[in-house]
This record gives structure tokens, sequence and C-alpha cells, in this order.
């Protein structure tokens, strides 16, 4: 009986297991009684796969898709869990799979491809205000002075009166030693938003198709604000820990496996919990999002006539997959999404079109251009304020590093998702942007 191959047609590639299976041949036992006893407690060096399945690019490599991301793309594609992927037209750069990636992946789930902002999200509340009466009288200015004093951007903001809010006594908070250390950070920054390309928007928008969920019809102007925000300092520490352990676990098992893209089995104790925390993770970031609109409405004295939201950094069991959509948007047939612009270009409402190439998804944004070191090399921040103060748009702390020239074209990115990813029902233009940068406050 020839044992070594045996266990490598399982999957088994340990020198000390080869050798126990050699006794026990030699013992009498048959194949099935040696595989059956040393398959649990064997090491499975499964490799890396030398070439990436292939995968779908909704853009034109090398003008909309560049060429680094499709380097990293072919390394998540070439991972044995890997089944389908795809890479949307704002893709770019990012740790391990680029943003803008979606993949989908069997019985595994990778941290660092859900991302270290666990579940950043998109938020619009449409106001009861007339576009009119938003630009009638000292209304503008004192909208944004509501919007900043119920605002927290950058690493570290926090409440010094922190929220109330249900979600804080889930008790999983308390079950697990390393995210009941965090409670207290989790509670402080319920209610704040991240630095960077993180932001609070009020913009003035216009139905420009046909819905059934809208509360305006084809044509209507509308105010809205929107919000773009993650889970913040737990998030990431929580994003930090199962990464690590995903590192310990794919290295036990499976070689040539680069690092940031190890994963977790989803039929062991670890991929449970990092799943369940990341649902926790996904419910803090909502709540978050909740209370900065909620606490905007009530201060202005504005009703909202209606709010949509979606997730991405996240991962979703569908169709027997464990798809992670890095940097993109949920799109299946009929799903409502928000698909962002960069600060002073349009933002966009969609409906998904349920386009299985790209696993039901979408873009989540426009996508960089440049990197933030590159932006702030290129690009003068005195031109930036200028073209703002000319526009009569109000602002706050937007970075260098997050103008429209730090990103793609928003519009050639929705054109080339028009009708075969989404369908977009509405086109939203900003008047006051927070964000969590180091740009003076320009205020009327």
């Amino acid at each position: 009986m020839d044992t070594n191959k045996l266990l490598r047609e399982a999957g088994i590639n340990d020198p000390k297991t080869f050798r126990l299976a050699a006794d026990m041949a030699k013992q009498g036992y048959s194949q099935e009684d040696i595989l059956k006893k040393l398959s649990a407690s064997a090491v499975r060096k499964i490799p890396n796969n030398k070439s990436p399945l292939p995968y779908v690019k909704f853009g034109e490599v090398g003008l909309d898709i560049p060429y680094n991301v499709i380097e990293q793309m072919d390394q998540v594609m070439r991972l044995p869990p890997a089944i389908k992927g795809a890479l949307m037209p704002d893709a770019h750069l990012g740790y391990a799979m680029p943003i803008g990636g979606v993949v989908g992946m069997l019985n595994t789930v990778s941290p660092s491809f859900v991302g270290y902002d666990i579940a950043c999200r998109m938020t619009v509340s449409f106001l009861d205000l007339g576009v009119a009466d938003f630009f009638t009288g000292n209304t503008k200015s004192a909208l944004f002075d509501d919007m900043l004093a119920v605002s927290r951007f950058g690493v570290g903001s926090k409440f010094d009166e922190p929220h109330d809010h249900e979600l804080m006594f889930d008790p999983l908070w308390r079950e697990l030693p390393h995210l009941r250390d965090l409670l207290p950070l989790a509670r402080k920054q319920l209610g704040s938003s991240g630095g960077g390309n993180h932001f609070f928007d009020l913009l003035i928008g216009e139905v420009t198709a046909e819905t059934n969920w809208l509360p305006f019809d084809v044509g209507d102007m509308f105010v809205a604000i929107m919000t773009h925000s993650g889970s913040r300092g737990t998030g990431h520490k929580m994003a930090q820990y199962y990464q690590k352990l995903a590192a310990k676990q794919t290295k036990a098992s499976f070689s040539g496996i680069p690092k940031g893209y190890e994963f977790l089995r989803m039929d062991t104790d670890a991929g449970r919990e990092y799943w369940n925390v990341m649902q926790l993770m996904g419910s803090y970031a909502q709540a978050s999002h909740h209370i900065i609109h909620d606490s905007f409405l009530q201060r202005a004295g504005i009703v909202s006539l209606g709010r949509m939201e979606n997730h991405h950094n996240f991962a979703w069991f569908e169709n027997g997959l464990y798809v992670h959509r890095k940097g993109a948007t949920p799109a299946a047939l009929g799903q409502l999404g928000i698909i962002p612009g960069s600060s002073g270009t349009a933002s966009f409402l969609v409906e998904g079109l349920g386009n299985e190439d790209s696993l039901n998804s979408s873009s989540h944004g426009a996508g960089r251009l440049f990197s933030r070191r590159e932006a702030k090399e290129r690009f003068d921040e005195q031109a930036f304020l200028d073209d703002w103060t000319e526009s009569g748009r109000l602002y706050d702390n937007i970075a260098p590093d997050e103008t429209a020239q730090s990103y793609k074209d928003i519009e050639r990115v929705i054109a080339l998702q028009e009708g075969v990813l989404v369908r977009v029902v509405a086109r939203m233009m900003p008047e006051m942007v927070i964000m969590g940068g180091n740009t003076p406050r320009k205020k009327e």
C-alpha cells in the first residue's frame, strides 16, 4: 500500500503523518481506517494554485482598472477556496484584495478581504425640506451648524457624553474577552465617523427614473443628507485580531499563501466567531449612522421622508459561497444602493440588476485614481479651496488627498455600470461636506 500517495490525494502532505500511516499499514489497517484516523489530526499543506481562476472585469484594464490591481486580484483567485470573482470599475489597490474587488469563497471567510473598516456603509435620509427653502435666508448656514454640532470625525474621535443604544447590550460584547475590553471605546465612539474618505454631506438631488420606493416623482428635486463611515476603532481592532488568527490557522493547513490573503474556515470555532463579530460590527456601524441622522433631524427640526442604506466591506453567504465585497455594493435584482462620488462630484441612487458575473455587485464609489501620498504631491490645496469658495458650497475638514482630482471620473464609473450592474434612479450634488481631514472650515 502506497500510504504517501493515499494521503497526498486526500490533501495531506505532512511527513509526520506519512510515518504514522506507514506504521498503521504494517499493522494491517485498511486504507479507509488510515484516512479516518489520521485526517482529523493531519496538517493539510494544500498549495496555493499556480494559475488564477478567471474573473470578470467591469472596465478596461490599464484605463479603468490599474495593472497592479490585476496582480492583486489574480492572487485572490489563486487561493484554493476562491470559486468566483469580479472587479468593479472603481477598483484600485488595497491591502491584499483590491478595493472594488468581489470574491466568492467556499466554506471560508477572509478578514482582510472584508477589510479593516468592517461594515463600512452608506446611509441617505430624504428631508422634508424644499430646495427653494434650503436656499432661503440663513437656512443653509444654520443646517451646516447643525451638521457640525452632531458629528465627530477622525482617528480617536469620540463623544464626551456617549450615546445610548440597545446594541451595546448585545451579549456578544461580554462573551468574548477581546471584545469586552473594547466596550468602553465602542461606547465613546458610537455615532462618530472615521477620517480619510468618510463624510457627512447635504445634497440636492433629482429623480431621474421611475421607482416605487422614492418619496418623489421623476423630475422632482429634493434635499437629502448622506453619511459614509464604518465600525470605527473597535472594528479596526477586531479586524487585526482575526487577521492574525487567520494567518496562524492558514499557515497550519496551507502552503504558499501570501501574507494578507489568509482565511478562516467556517467549520471552525474561529470562523464562526469572526462571522458573529462581523455581524455585530455591521450593527454597530448602522447604529452610528442612525444616530448621526436622527440627531441632525432632531436638532434641525426636520422630518425624514425616508431612509436607505447599504454595507460594503462585508461578507454575505449567497448561493453556497461566502461573498466578500471589499469596497463593493450589493446589487441583486431590485436591491437599492448608494454610489457616492468624491467631494464635489455627483452621487447616485441605484437599483441593482442582479448581474451574476459581478456576483450581484456594483461599485461603492468612484475609486481612487492616485494614492493619498501622490494626491498630496500633485494637487494644490489652495486651488481646491478657491474652487469651493467660488461655488458657494460649504465644507469642513476636506483633506487635499480627498479632493475630486484624487479620484476616478464618477461619470465614467457609473456609465460602465448603467444597464449592466445597476439602474440609476437619482443623481445628487453636494452643497455641504464635512470630512475627517484638516482643511479649515468654510462658512458663509
